[in-house]
C-alpha cells in the first residue's frame, strides 16, 4: 500500500459505517435515577445517567471492577414502579481525579437474568423517558 492511501471503510446496509457502527441493541436514553446496588459486602447508591432494556451507566467514582455480579434497585416514580434486577458490570470508566477527559467515571452495566415481562417494563420506561425529554 502507498504512503498516505486510506482504506474506505466498508458502508452497512442501515449507511453507517463499520467503524462507527452502534453496538448496542436496544435504544439507550439520558435519565438522573437514584439507584442501590449491593455486590457481595457493599451496599451503595449512586445515580444512573443512562438507561435501556438491557442495562445501565452507573455514574460513580468507585466503580466495581468488570465481572462483578449487581443486586440493583431503583424506582420509575412516574409509574409507581420498582426494578429489583440482577446486573453484571462490563466494562469501567475508572475515575481520575484532575484528568480533563475524565468527565463521566463509573460501569457500564448489563442486566441478566430478566425476563419478558420485566424487559417490556423496562422498555416501557425508556420509550416514556425518551418522549419526555
Amino acid at each position: 500500500m502507498t504512503a498516505g492511501m486510506r482504506i474506505p471503510r466498508r458502508a452497512e446496509s442501515n449507511g453507517a459505517t463499520t467503524a462507527g457502527a452502534e453496538r448496542r441493541a436496544e435504544p439507550r436514553v439520558l435519565v438522573d435515577l437514584e439507584v442501590d446496588y449491593k455486590s457481595e459486602e457493599n451496599y451503595l447508591f449512586a445515580y444512573i445517567t443512562d438507561i435501556s432494556a438491557t442495562g445501565i451507566f452507573i455514574r460513580t467514582t468507585t466503580p466495581e471492577p468488570p465481572g462483578t455480579q449487581l443486586n440493583l434497585r431503583f424506582d420509575d416514580d412516574d409509574a409507581g414502579d420498582r426494578f429489583e434486577l440482577e446486573g453484571e458490570v462490563i466494562w469501567v470508566n475508572a475515575y481520575r481525579p484532575g484528568a480533563p477527559d475524565n468527565l463521566h467515571p463509573g460501569m457500564g452495566v448489563r442486566f441478566i437474568g430478566i425476563d419478558g415481562a420485566t424487559k417490556t417494563r423496562l422498555l416501557d420506561l425508556v420509550r416514556r423517558i425518551a418522549y419526555l425529554t
